[in-house]
């Protein structure tokens, strides 16, 4: 990817308009999705290995970067050499999102902000954030708007589902708010917070934000499970880029399959177990380096399951490697399996990450009486650790 401050559509290696996310060439189009416990430098550098694009931090409050907690400031930082560094923040204030921005920006820590209004966790949406907050575009709109003028030449983005039920969609009115308060693309997460990440994505929700949403680029997430998903999204739904979440688990290479696709290029066979135990065995070094070998081992252990769907390699060594304690363990658990093995038929689109839902959503008390109200919680009520 490349920084760039044309206006006008720069060339991409598939031949189409290549994606500008404000002063960002994103090419090929697409975009990690921010996950929490996932999305970190280690992950972001794996991934970016196997192609381009635009690699987002696991979500970070707003209120603990403001008030500096150490957690959340060590999720804002990024491996060496990492560009352009992309952030991913949810608060409920504008005052306190602006001063979040502004400190990042300020302190040349940041390339590009996303803004979560999609989250549908209880912890968040009771508070009146994620994607409980679009049900007040005004207040959205608020924040968005004071984000843009913290941000000044950064590029701020938004993040949103279809809504917070089927009774209540919030998309195309958030989405347009974003746009005209400076946003430089909305993404679409294509299911309701009560769905969570239940049945299939709703692609014409996509489709429907596009057509509305005329002056930046929109985005599409939603299972994308293998790199033939991103190309039928993009021609079904007329999106301008794709969002990469649960089908990256495990799977890193994806990224270097999407860029194939996307590109018109065949999409190369699934990796080996002996060519997966390599990836995971550099994914575990990375995460030693970086948390800790022992905290990054612990981080490890949900990665190990996931790299592991679709391969045969039975019950004792996923039993094993979801105890995995140290890089000396890891090794020899790795050793012990088959290289020759492939994945089965299907593996690719086995689930890997969240499966839950449907389940109602927690909102504030009268949170949907008044959509115009641009009264949000008290921020001082944000809880003060990051990653959803």
């Amino acid at each position: 990817m490349s920084a760039v401050t044309e206006s006008s559509p720069a060339p991409s290696r598939s031949g189409r308009p290549a994606l500008t996310i404000g002063g960002l060439v994103v090419d090929p189009p697409v975009v990690l999705a921010p996950m929490a416990g996932v999305t970190d430098a280690p992950f972001r550098t794996l991934c970016r290995r196997y192609g381009a694009g635009l690699y987002v931090s696991e979500m970070v409050l707003a209120q603990a970067l403001v008030h500096r907690n150490p957690k959340s400031d060590h999720m804002v930082s990024f491996a060496e050499g990492e560009t352009p560094r992309s952030v991913q923040l949810y608060g409920t204030s504008p005052d306190v999102v602006g001063a979040a921005v502004r400190r990042l920006v300020d302190a040349d820590r940041v390339d590009h902000v996303d803004l979560n209004f999609g989250c549908p966790v209880p912890k968040v949406t009771r508070l009146g954030g994620g994607a409980a907050l679009p049900a007040r575009p005004r207040l959205l709109a608020a924040i968005v708007a004071a984000a843009v003028a913290a941000a000044g030449r950064v590029p701020v983005t938004v993040k949103l589902r279809i809504g917070i039920d089927d009774e209540h969609h919030t998309a195309v009115a958030a989405g347009l708010a974003a746009q005209d308060n400076g946003a430089s693309a909305v993404l679409l997460h294509a299911r309701t917070a009560e769905q969570r990440y239940a049945g299939s994505a709703d692609w014409s929700a996509i489709a429907e934000l596009k057509a509305a949403v005329r002056h930046v680029p929109v985005l599409g997430n939603g299972d994308i499970w293998e790199a033939h998903d991103a190309v039928r999204m993009l021609a079904e739904t007329g999106c301008d880029g794709v969002v990469v979440g649960r089908g990256c688990l495990g799977r890193p290479w994806l990224f270097g399959d999407l860029a194939d696709a996307l590109a018109g290029r065949p999409v190369r066979p699934a990796p080996t177990l002996g060519e997966m135990r390599d990836v995971l065995a550099e994914h575990g070094r990375l995460l030693a380096a970086w948390h800790g070998e022992r905290h990054g081992m612990l981080q490890l252990r949900k990665h190990c399951g996931w790299y592991l769907t679709g391969y045969p390699v039975g019950a004792a060594m996923r039993r094993d490697l979801g105890l995995v304690s140290s890089l000396a363990e890891l090794d020899d658990h790795l050793a012990r399996l088959d290289p020759t093995l492939t994945l089965v038929a299907g593996g690719e689109r086995f689930a890997r990450g969240h499966t839950d839902g449907p389940r109602r959503v927690v909102l504030p008390q009268g949170w949907l009486d008044d959509p115009d109200s641009m009264v949000g919680p008290d921020p001082a009520s944000d809880l003060l650790v990051s990653g959803g």
